[in-house]
């Protein structure tokens, strides 16, 4: 537990995260590492100070509402402050910064980010009052209130970091998966965006039972292989049968992006979360090398694109 009286300032950082990986829609979740030691992912500074106050800048700054209290990280402190409340404990008002470093409905998880960021850098600087299982319920809330449904497959591996199979079944939300360590995954964001709710709407109210079964099986087969290390039949099921066919329509470019990528020692390549940002699993950096600059230039639409060739993050969110 922290002295809460040494507090002065914190930052937190919640890296940026793949949601679905193709096969687990909505119950699948990666944390993602830039090889280059960049951080993809939102940052929040919290400083003690007379009265609450909010502040944002960073490259996609300019992106969000010019009211802070439209702002996720106004909502996560008044979240915090009436959690603690409950518990007859009051928040210290404090001055927040986000440094907003993911573009919003990039398909990276980034209000993930931002929650997890605030929310974990508020539990440290108050001196951890939540537990993770605690605090984890709170984050997936807050998700909910911008994509309309609670799900933790951005969430949770923003916050605790690795592969994360999502559960309703105990207090353990997130369960963690083995990783297969020779995996480099390329994301590239296009630059353009699409919002969680239309990619949701463009999908279908009833799905087959054919596909529900072949959902079931994959992501079966892929938790086996997984504990298994066989990265092959991993990766060979690392496919999207329920959201991909409909929402790629959304995304200019990726049946050829697909092609390239499994063409050119791709093992896997898919839509990270709604999109547009799209990945290629590879288990070898030439591979990998090659399918980025591919990505660079015909995926990426404007200036606003980027790439990464990253590694799973395992620790998730961290403060400073």
């Amino acid at each position: 537990m922290m002295n809460v009286d040494d507090q002065n300032s914190i930052t937190a950082y919640a890296p940026a995260s793949i949601g679905n990986v193709s096969l687990g829609f909505d119950l699948l979740g990666a944390a993602l590492a830039p090889l280059d030691g960049s951080r993809l992912g939102d940052e929040v500074t919290i400083q003690k100070a007379a009265e609450f106050s909010l502040s944002v800048e960073g490259r996609f700054a300019h992106k969000l509402p010019a009211d802070p209290k439209t702002n996720i990280v106004y909502r996560c402190y008044q979240a915090f402050s009436a959690k603690l409340g409950e518990r007859g404990q009051t928040a210290q008002t404090v001055h927040m910064t986000l440094a907003k470093n993911l573009p919003i409905g990039s398909g990276l998880g980034s209000s993930a980010s931002s929650i997890v960021a605030a929310l974990h850098g508020l539990n440290d600087f108050h001196g951890q009052p939540f537990s993770q299982s605690e605090l984890l319920l709170l984050m997936g809330e807050l998700e909910g209130q911008i994509s309309g449904s609670v799900h933790y497959d951005n969430v949770a591996p923003c916050y605790v970091g690795g592969l994360t199979l999502m559960n309703s079944h105990s207090n353990q939300i997130a369960l963690s998966l083995p990783v297969f360590e020779n995996w480099y995954w390329v994301v590239c964001y296009s630059g353009i965006s699409v919002s969680t709710a239309e990619a949701r709407n463009i999908l279908p109210k009833h799905v087959d039972m054919s596909k529900t079964i072949e959902f079931g099986q994959q992501l079966a087969v892929f938790v086996d292989a997984c504990y298994r290390q066989d990265e092959e039949l991993a990766a060979a099921v690392m496919n999207d049968v329920l959201a991909e066919p409909y929402r790629k329509s959304l995304l200019p470019y990726f049946d050829q992006s697909r092609e390239y990528a499994i063409d050119n020692g791709g093992l896997a390549f898919g839509i990270s979360g709604s999109g547009p940002t799209v990945f290629a699993v590879c288990n070898e950096l030439t591979h990998a090398e090659n399918i980025q600059r591919w990505l660079n230039e015909h995926y990426i639409q404007n200036d606003n694109g980027f790439s990464h060739i990253c590694k799973i993050d395992k620790q998730g969110a961290m403060t400073a």
